[in-house]
C-alpha cells in the first residue's frame, strides 16, 4: 500500500512478519474460519466499550477489530482473493455510490428519502452481485 499512514503500515509489516516463515505458528495457521470466534468477541468487546461510554477502551477494542480485518486481508491475499488495498478500494466506493446527495449533487428532501434511497441502491447492489 502507498501514501497510508504510517501506523497503518508498521501494523501491515508486523502482521506480515506474524505469518513469514520465521514468525508465530500460531498466525500461520489462521484461516478466515478460526478467527470468527476472535471477530465476534472483539465486535461485543468494542459495542461495551462503546456503551460504557469508554474512550479508552473504544481505542483499544477498534485496534482489536483493525488488526483482525488486516490479519483476515492478509490471509485473503496469501490466498490470491484480495489484499487490504481492495478492501479499502471497496468500502469507499460503496460509501460513494450509497451518497449521490453528497458525491453527485442529487438532491434530497429528508432523511427518509435518504434512507429509501440507500436501501435502493443496497438492494441493486446485492442484485449485480448475483448475477
Amino acid at each position: 500500500m502507498t501514501n497510508c499512514d504510517p501506523k497503518l503500515s508498521e501494523l501491515i509489516s508486523t502482521i506480515k512478519t506474524l505469518r513469514g516463515e520465521d514468525g508465530c505458528p500460531w498466525d500461520r495457521r489462521q484461516n478466515h474460519i478460526s478467527l470468527l470466534k476472535y471477530l465476534k468477541s472483539e465486535c461485543q468487546e468494542l459495542i461495551d466499550a462503546i456503551e460504557n461510554d469508554d474512550p479508552v477502551n473504544i481505542c483499544e477494542e477498534l485496534g482489536d477489530l483493525l488488526y483482525l480485518i488486516v490479519m483476515i486481508s492478509e490471509i485473503g491475499n496469501d490466498q490470491g482473493n484480495f489484499d487490504l488495498s481492495d478492501v479499502l478500494r471497496t468500502v469507499n466506493e460503496k460509501l460513494i455510490r450509497r451518497h449521490p446527495h453528497v458525491f453527485a449533487g442529487q438532491p434530497y428532501e429528508n432523511e427518509e428519502q435518504l434512507a429509501a434511497q440507500w436501501e435502493a441502491i443496497k438492494a441493486e447492489e446485492k442484485k449485480k452481485n448475483t448475477v
